[in-house]
């Protein structure tokens, strides 16, 4: 690869996102790096290297003139943004017109301005758990599971998915051809993963428990966010380099976080921030879908006055309470993907993140009640 390419990355202020971005930013073979979110944040911006310029726009996948001017002259788009949520917060339509139309837009964009390569960024959640909640232990990209999703934020990566799928061999109008993949990260971990942030609060108020939701047997993969981002970046360099391997593939991220065990995972994570964290109990789903019911009723009754934030729906819940896993090593036989960071490394980045983002590194047993 030359060294001029062009890398378009849409999402690139997000969680995920701005760690691509990162990464994107150190490669010699990369001229610019574009930026196009609907939150743009100067800190992005101040990725540019000596050989690697980084430029941020703002604007909204749904505005296909807007997305347009920042498509001109790219080689490769990777498509990050999407409207994240677990919680039901968004209506599905407001979900849908951004995960799908959105897309939509992204891959018409590639078609007339003769982008020949896109690097999807979906979610395990476009796989499952089914509205069945039927499990998945231990698949791989290949394992087939049927059924509606559960969780509408998924309804719609599954969607996305779909075209991003079919548009791969379309031509441009250049006379090309549009290569697509797609990587689905699973629970991703890190630094400024808010639930992990939310969940270390909550352990503080309650002076250091941990409790948590699923079973004990329950299984689901965890990855760090720089290992995510490192994917994507290999894969967007091997889409181009070998199109006729990487065209049209899906691919799980994965990396050496020792268990799926996700209250296991979470413990770890936590303890290693403030080792007064300890875990808990585990709070049976019967009482925890009573909580929702309750809260529901009381959203109704309050809502001309107070309308309260659902901390968990049902939808959410059965998903946690599944098991969805997976074993493969697909990624490192097609493009060579080895993890850029070790989970002693991925644990003491996220710790020492943790420990900034509380505001306090005073341990939780020396705390006052």
């Amino acid at each position: 690869m030359d060294g001029a390419r062009v890398y378009l990355v849409t999402g690139g202020c997000g969680f995920v996102g701005e760690r691509i971005v990162e990464l994107l930013s150190q490669q010699d073979y990369i001229k610019e790096v574009r930026v196009f979110d609907s939150v743009a944040r100067e800190e992005v911006e101040k990725l540019s290297t000596a050989t690697t310029r980084v430029t941020v726009t703002r604007g909204d996948i749904r505005d296909p003139a807007a997305l347009l001017a920042a498509m001109q002259g790219v080689h490769m788009v990777l498509h990050t943004a999407a409207l994240v949520d677990y919680r039901g917060t968004v209506p599905f339509w407001q979900l849908r017109a951004v995960n799908v139309g959105g897309t939509e837009n992204v891959l018409r964009g590639c078609c007339v301005l003769s982008i020949p390569y896109l690097l999807y960024t979906s979610s395990i959640a476009a796989v499952g758990p089914n509205t069945s909640c039927e499990p998945l232990l231990r698949g791989n990209e290949d394992t087939e599971y049927s059924g509606d999703v559960e969780l509408p934020y998924g309804k719609t990566k599954a969607m996305a998915e779909k075209i991003v799928l079919e548009a791969n061999g379309k031509k441009l109008s250049n006379g090309g051809t549009l290569r697509t993949c797609i990587i689905r990260p699973n629970t991703v971990y890190g630094e400024k993963a808010a639930f992990l942030q939310e969940l270390y609060l909550l352990a503080r108020a309650r002076n250091g428990v941990l409790n948590y939701l699923e079973p004990e047997n329950t299984e689901r993969n965890h990855t760090y966010v720089g290992n995510v981002a490192w994917m994507h970046v290999l894969a967007a360099r091997n889409l181009q380099l070998k199109p006729d391997l990487l065209a049209g593939q899906v691919y799980y991220c994965y990396d050496d976080t020792p268990s799926r065990k996700g209250f296991q995972v979470r413990l770890q994570l936590l303890s290693s921030a403030d080792p007064s964290v300890r875990l808990g109990s585990h709070i049976p789903y019967w009482k925890m879908w009573l909580m929702i019911q309750l809260h529901r009723i009381i959203r109704a009754v309050l809502s001309p006055f107070w309308r309260p934030q659902p901390f968990l729906n049902v939808p959410l819940l059965n998903t946690i309470v599944t098991s969805f896993s997976f074993e493969t090593d697909k990624a490192s036989r097609h493009f060579e993907y080895k993890p850029l960071f070790t989970w002693q490394e991925s644990r003491l980045r996220t710790a020492q993140w943790l420990k900034a983002a509380a505001g306090s590194l005073v341990p939780l047993h020396e705390k006052k009640s």
